[in-house]
């Protein structure tokens, strides 16, 4: 029996998609008020701009949308509603487009391909972002999707599509950052030193760098095993990140991280010293005053001597 290679006829439009936190904000909120706790998914019309490849999603709305459980091919998506919604944010802002749509997910559903094509009368690639409300691993909670068509190399074989991923990452402008500034320092406590956070911070990345390392590892182990095709451009980027390393065999690199340590645990131990001395200085300090303290009170205590008359 020969095996059916097949071949994408779309050329890669689409590289990277951009996710406002504007975006992130709504699509949380719209979780909450209609599918927390619940097995639903709720979604949504993606808004904003397209260039060179670059997906600019900078607004969003919910639109209606129920799918039966049980049999994914029955699914109801108001469409009176997004054309009446859109041409309202059409109003406020001419400049954003339709763009594609997003689904909390939080994985790809067997309907979602037939989703999709509705959103080709409005936009020619749309796009498809998966945004996991309800995230259990570090990292960006967004998955970007765009779909191709794919042609068989034996002709009686129908051609079909498949969701292709693309790059995502978070950004806003300054007027968002600001915003989200604002928001964060109402949620972050107040109590916690800034040394604290950062140290949080570095130690969540940190957490973050280790979950894609043990990804990168499973993925290279099962592709070892067979249990996964060899994915020459996955390996190309992984050559150019083990490329972009330093060689730490290096002995002037090598006597560099020697310097640089034992700069920075002198300056602690010198630090360390000056706090042990200040610290007997204040106690010197506080029993000297506490000495003065009852030397008083003990003058204060002693009777007057009386003189007798004459």
């Amino acid at each position: 029996m020969d095996v059916i290679k097949t071949q994408q006829i779309s050329w890669r439009a689409i590289e990277k998609v951009v996710v406002h936190p504007l975006v992130l904000l709504s699509i949380v909120d719209n979780y909450n008020r209609v599918a927390k706790d619940t097995r639903k998914r709720v979604v949504g019309v993606l808004l904003g701009s397209s260039f060179k490849g670059t997906v600019d999603i900078t607004n969003s709305y919910a639109v209606p949308f129920e799918e039966d459980e049980k049999d994914p091919s029955i699914w109801f998506l108001d469409h009176n509603y997004h054309e009446s919604m859109f041409s309202m944010f059409k109003r406020i802002n001419a400049k954003e487009h339709v763009v594609g749509w997003y689904s909390t997910g939080p994985k790809l559903k067997e309907n979602d391909l037939d989703i999709h094509g509705l959103f080709n009368d409005y936009v020619p690639n749309p796009v498809l972002v998966i945004i996991d409300v309800e995230p259990k691993e570090l990292g960006i909670p967004t998955k970007a999707y765009y779909a191709v068509e794919e042609v068989k190399e034996n002709a009686t074989q129908k051609s079909q599509k498949v969701f292709v991923h693309v790059q995502s990452e978070i950004a806003a402008h300054e007027v968002e950052e600001i915003g989200v500034e604002h928001l964060l320092r109402d949620v972050k406590d107040t109590t916690i030193s800034t040394l604290a956070t950062e140290v949080s911070a570095k130690l969540t990345a940190l957490k973050g760098l280790d979950a894609r390392l043990k990804e990168i590892r499973s993925y290279l182990d099962l592709v070892i095993d067979g249990k996964l095709p060899l994915n020459h451009e996955i390996l190309y980027h992984l050559q150019d990140v083990f490329n972009l390393l330093p060689n730490l065999n290096v002995t002037d690199l090598i006597k560099a991280f020697a310097v640089k340590t034992n700069d920075m645990m002198l300056v602690i131990y010198l630090s360390s010293l000056i706090r042990s001395v200040i610290a007997l200085h204040n106690l010197i300090n506080n029993k000297m005053l506490n000495k003065e303290h009852e030397r008083e009170e003990d003058s204060k205590s002693e009777p007057v001597p009386s003189t007798a008359g004459s």
